[in-house]
């Protein structure tokens, strides 16, 4: 098992809101600044904060999530998404030790939390307090969580939110016994500040030169209020990581070699303000299963790529720009037209909204029979389903863990002449039971028809990597004409 080193932390808190997002951000573009190269992740499903990593840093934001993609592949994602990096910055999620709710047997009580990841990695951790409403109490804090779990290395603490120099120092007093290094003290300061909407903040690509500026200032915000170098030689401590990394060549099935004649399938994924949710890993696994990616941005381009052999439509926020979206209707008779002759067409999430009939009353692509809005209910959690039928990213009966996370609902759903029918994609497990096993609680989700399957659910392909293989497939079966009948997914 090869040794790597790898200059890495973790950027943690006692709960959400403390300023994960900000000093993880911050510490990004300040090590970009002084020229190292950063490699910027995030601890569970979030598809946003990974794009202010990404603008500051000027690398992929990776996610490391062990309930969508094991937590045997958490170190060799790592590893991989590190490679030639000087530096890497975790940033966690919720507080330290804040898991699953329910873990599974024989799993960690804190199974997926910053903690977790954290021993998976062999990483020390800074953790950040949001010290706006509170005085020497700090050091019964930092107490307890470098003392909970002798198994996390808590390297240091950054204060935010402080309010003056006298508070500043009262802080310092108050934890310096501890033997706990203080890396920086961020006053209050609005400069760097994201908007936030209905889940979450609002995502990079949707405000460039807003978010561009931002991540300036955050990291200006860190080279005056943090010792970079400490921080530095935090990271440096951590000792060589013993794993193999993982690479989409080796994780993915050995794809059916193309005719010497033959192009690679043309596989177009959706991107741009509208669609900013997806994970790295899944482009990669597509090349190397031989697929040519091609991005389209549904708010700018007219057409799909010319000879597109298949369609990936990811998460993100159409219902800001439904309208826009609505308004591009050659594109939109583009999609329709590749699902109607069979090609392969996979819809997470907002994409799922994009093939239904209507988005808040504004004409989407017709795909599906269905009619989708705004909702006022938070849909947020980890699933485990199994695929009710075969389809172009499984066969039926396989099982997978997916994310979901939506504050909009299906209204409509019908059968017609022009659509066919319409199989759920998922049958989704109830609390405490087993997906598929009859349990009257087990819902179907999505929809599954000839080549296309939409689902609310979002998957982490490099758990799953065997669906970049079976789409690919699929997409060339659709180029030669193999769905002129109907769909034949080989088992």
């Amino acid at each position: 098992m090869p040794q790597l080193v790898i200059p890495r932390l973790v950027i943690a808190a006692p709960a959400s809101g403390a300023g994960k997002t900000t000093v993880a951000t911050g510490l990004m573009a300040a090590f970009t600044a002084r020229g190292l190269r950063v490699s910027p992740h995030k601890v569970g499903p979030d598809y946003i904060d990974p794009t202010y990593h990404a603008v500051a840093s000027g690398r992929p934001g990776r996610n490391l999530d062990a309930v969508l993609c094991g937590e045997h592949r958490i170190a060799p994602l790592f590893a991989h998404g590190a490679h030639g990096a000087d530096i890497a910055v975790v940033e966690g999620v919720m507080g330290l030790f804040d898991g699953v709710s329910l873990p599974e047997p024989g799993q960690p009580a804190d199974f997926a939390s910053a903690a977790h990841v954290a021993r998976l990695l062999d990483a020390p951790v800074v953790l950040v307090l949001d010290a706006s409403a509170v005085g020497r109490s700090v050091a019964a804090t930092v107490h307890g969580f470098a003392t909970w779990d002798d198994r996390v290395r808590l390297g240091g603490v950054v204060f935010n939110r402080v309010g003056s120099a006298g508070h500043e120092r009262l802080l310092r007093d108050a934890v310096a016994g501890l033997g706990i290094a203080v890396l920086g003290v961020a006053r209050r300061d609005d400069r760097a500040a994201v908007p936030s909407r209905h889940l979450g903040l609002m995502p990079a690509a949707e405000r460039a030169a807003a978010a561009a500026a931002a991540v300036d200032a955050l990291g200006a915000l860190a080279t005056a209020s943090f010792d970079l170098d400490a921080v530095l030689a935090l990271a440096r401590s951590a000792p060589p990581l013993r794993v193999r990394p993982w690479s989409p060549a080796t994780a993915i099935p050995t794809a059916v070699p193309a005719p010497a004649s033959d192009r690679p399938a043309r596989i177009a994924v959706t991107g741009g303000p509208a669609f900013t949710f997806g994970y790295t890993e899944q482009v990669e696994l597509l090349l190397a299963a031989g697929a040519e990616v091609i991005t389209v941005d549904p708010l700018r381009d007219e057409a799909l790529p010319s000879g597109c052999d298949g369609l990936i439509i990811g998460g993100g926020f159409p219902e800001e720009h439904a309208s826009a979206l609505a308004a591009n209707t050659t594109l939109r008779a583009d999609v329709t037209a590749l699902a109607d002759r069979g090609a392969p067409v996979i819809a997470e999430c907002a994409g799922l909204l994009y093939l239904a009939r209507s988005l808040d009353g504004h004409p989407m692509c017709g795909v599906l029979d269905a009619d989708t809005a705004m909702s006022p209910r938070l849909t947020l959690g980890y699933r485990r389903a199994v695929a009710a039928c075969d389809s172009p990213i499984a066969t039926a009966g396989t099982p997978v863990t997916a994310h979901e996370f939506h504050r909009t609902a299906v209204l409509v759903a019908r059968e017609t002449a022009r659509t066919g029918t319409a199989r759920p994609a998922w049958c989704v497990e109830s609390r405490g039971g087993r997906p598929g096993s009859g349990d009257r609680d087990d819902r179907p989700e999505g929809f599954v028809r000839a080549g296309v399957h939409a689902s609310y659910l979002h998957l982490h392909w490099a758990g799953v990597p065997g669906a970049a293989t079976r789409f690919v497939a699929a997409a060339k079966q659709a180029r030669h004409g193999s769905h002129e009948s109907g769909p034949r997914w080989s088992r």
